[in-house]
């Protein structure tokens, strides 16, 4: 217990929140050995499986996960969003997140709040008392704040994230090892502003899991050359998060939770390729690479992940669905989606949501008007330009996302996590807390 706690005294709840982007659940499960904090943690409190956010892409799911509320009112739906009235497309960062964070509403109770590296938080908030923003940031030097923490992130070994490219290698060797000093750079940051002592929420991300998921799963589900490395590098999380839990004061409360499950991929799914084929989408001309190419009969188009898009009258620049037919049109392609067969006459969907099913609120206006998830097997892709198959079975990753089989473990003797999804972490934060918030605030429960 450090100095400040020991100045201010016990009487203010304390939560630490370890997030890790892409941890399933039933990976903890099937090697207990290789977890053992986290089945300790299942075992004192509880842990279990939760579902993710729709789409289940981690830039919606971060914003989902540290609000409370549905992408109808953070406004983020994905890594590509696209403008109201238009056809261009955007990457959100963290200003586009319209919704109010869980540290946001620790600060305006008066408590104070570290977070490191939640994705989509770029730049970092000046009223957090200290930030340092996920991937997406351009570096560690723009992303940090304030000037103490830039200097210690600059001068150590932190990486934002892993190169990607690495994964692409036959020999991921290199890969493994990065991803491995990313691990162990990013555990000693937050040991180090976990033992300062001087917050009452610490929030922090692992999301080099989702990287190695991507790109070692296969390994791992098949029992290929990077199974065990893959293991390795999960025991050294499990380890990390183990040394913060023995760090902490004993009034504070624990939660790891991570934002979606995976699963094996067998086919990249070019979505807006099957549009085409199948007469709903066409282009201006032969050269296209974007959403702003689509051509002036086009009536539906994608973005990835499996978010389809009618292109309706008032609502896109040059709209041809008029909104007297939307329904109609709409129940066409969610028929025609549902009948969708892969290799071997596989379903490609394993359901197909409407918007209003899942998208509630004030910043609806770029909602998909249908979201496809997935049978296992089928990553769905968007892009724009032209592929010579639908479907694609030798793309370099061998991971993908599911809605099913997020992970949640909460500290706490109370806690029960049945029925659970993402929207419930911030209300279990807030609740641990004792900060309150209006009943219609957030869209899920707490836990405890």
């Amino acid at each position: 217990m450090g100095l400040f706690d020991r100045l201010r005294g016990n009487d203010t709840p304390r939560v630490a929140f370890i997030g890790i982007d892409g941890l399933p659940h039933r990976l903890v499960a099937d090697n207990p050995d290789t977890f053992p904090t986290l089945s300790a943690i299942a075992d004192e409190g509880d842990g279990g499986p939760i579902d993710s956010a729709v789409p289940p892409e981690s830039s919606a799911c971060w914003p989902v996960l540290t609000s409370g509320v549905n992408p109808g009112e953070t406004g983020v739906y994905g890594f590509q969003d696209r403008e109201v009235g238009s056809y261009d497309t955007y990457v959100p960062m963290g200003r586009d997140v319209q919704a109010t964070r869980v540290w946001d509403r620790a600060t305006d109770a008066g408590l104070d709040a570290t977070v490191m590296n939640v994705p989509v938080t770029f730049p970092p908030q000046r009223t957090v008392q200290r930030m340092v923003s996920g991937y997406l940031s351009p570096d560690v030097d723009k992303a940090s704040h304030p000037e103490e923490l830039r200097k210690y992130l600059t001068e150590s070994s932190y990486r934002l994230s892993v190169n990607a490219k690495l994964g692409h290698r036959e020999d991921k060797t290199e890969f493994v090892e990065q991803a491995r000093e990313t691990l162990d750079a990013r555990a000693a940051a937050f040991d180090r502003y976990v033992e300062k002592d001087d917050w009452d929420l610490f929030v922090g991300v692992f999301s080099t899991p989702d990287r190695i998921n991507h790109f070692l799963w296969g390994d791992y589900a098949d029992g290929g050359p990077y199974r065990e490395d893959m293991l390795e590098f999960y025991a050294a999380l499990d380890e990390h998060i183990g040394g913060i839990r023995k760090a902490l004061p004993d009034d504070v409360r624990l939660v790891v939770g991570s934002t979606h499950g995976f699963t094996r991929l067998r086919y990249d799914v070019y979505c807006n390729e099957w549009l085409e084929r199948e007469g709903w989408l066409s282009y201006e001309g032969d050269d296209h690479g974007a959403l702003s190419d689509i051509a002036g009969d086009a009536r539906a188009y994608s973005l990835v992940p499996g978010r389809f898009y009618l292109n309706v009258e008032g609502r896109e620049p040059d709209g041809v669905v008029p909104e007297s037919e939307y329904e109609a049109v709409r129940e066409e392609l969610r028929a025609e989606l549902e009948a969708w067969e892969g290799p071997k006459g596989k379903p490609v969907a394993k359901r197909v949501v409407e918007r209003e099913t899942v998208f509630r609120g004030d910043h609806d206006a770029i909602a998909p008007d249908l979201v496809v998830i997935p049978n296992e097997g089928f990553d769905l892709k968007s892009g724009f330009r032209s592929h010579d198959a639908v479907f694609d079975p030798d793309g370099p990753r061998t991971g993908m996302h599911t809605f099913e089989d997020a992970a949640l473990f909460v500290d706490h003797p109370d806690a029960k996590i049945e029925d659970a999804d993402l929207l419930d972490v911030a209300p279990t934060l807030l609740r641990l807390l004792d900060v309150d918030y209006g009943r219609t605030d957030l869209d899920g429960a707490s836990l405890v």
